[in-house]
């Protein structure tokens, strides 16, 4: 379980690929020593397992299943991703629930940057994914490239998302520009709602 706010900004050194999947060995920012093999750590909000690790790098499977559904495919070596290790029990929950589990990849549509005081701020635009157009609610919560996010406004396709200076500084999310995929986590909650109402409307009838 994680918590959508990034640690770190890392880069990919290296990517295997072995056909039925791929390896890539990741550069952290932060230190892994109380991370061990078999711990999970979210890049850009897919949950990777460590399969090993060396001083600051560790390495992580990619599976097929993981690759058809979000962008990592499109990662190589040089490539900056925001990274996460899981949420301890006890630690301050900062941002949403967030499982790292990517619903759906959506496309940045437009990125404007606006300027105002006491800090400016970029208003981003992404297409969402129709299976997941009912999980956007106003005000709601996201995951987009594992930062946790608030929907500020929910259109027919897209949703728009507030990227303060923090969030600037801290993720990849305004170097990406229009045309460029991300990956989607729906909130939590929403998705085991939507589960029940439709279980419940089938036991009605």
């Amino acid at each position: 379980m994680f918590t959508g706010i990034i640690e770190g900004i890392g880069s990919i050194k290296k990517v295997a690929d072995f056909k039925t999947h791929l390896r890539f060995s990741i550069q952290t920012p932060f230190s892994l020593k109380a991370s061990k093999l078999g711990d999970s750590i979210a890049l850009n909000g897919c949950c990777l397992t460590v399969t090993s690790k060396k001083g600051r790098v560790f390495t992580a499977d990619i599976s097929p299943e993981t690759l058809s559904c979000t962008n990592l495919a499109d990662l190589k070596a040089g490539s900056l991703v925001n990274l996460e290790r899981p949420l301890k029990v006890g630690d301050q929950l900062g941002g949403h629930w967030v499982q790292g589990h990517v619903d759906g990849v959506g496309v940045i549509t437009s990125k404007e940057y606006i300027q105002a005081k006491p800090s400016s701020y970029y208003i981003v635009k992404v297409k969402v994914p129709k299976n997941l157009k009912s999980f956007m609610v106003n005000k709601g919560s996201v995951t987009i490239d594992g930062i946790s996010l608030t929907v500020n406004q929910v259109t027919q396709q897209t949703i728009s998302l507030c990227i303060i200076p923090h969030t600037q500084e801290k993720t990849t999310l305004t170097a990406k520009n229009e045309g460029d995929k991300v990956n989607i986590e729906a909130d939590m909650i929403l998705k085991y709602l939507n589960q029940l109402v439709k279980k419940g409307s089938k036991t009605l009838l």
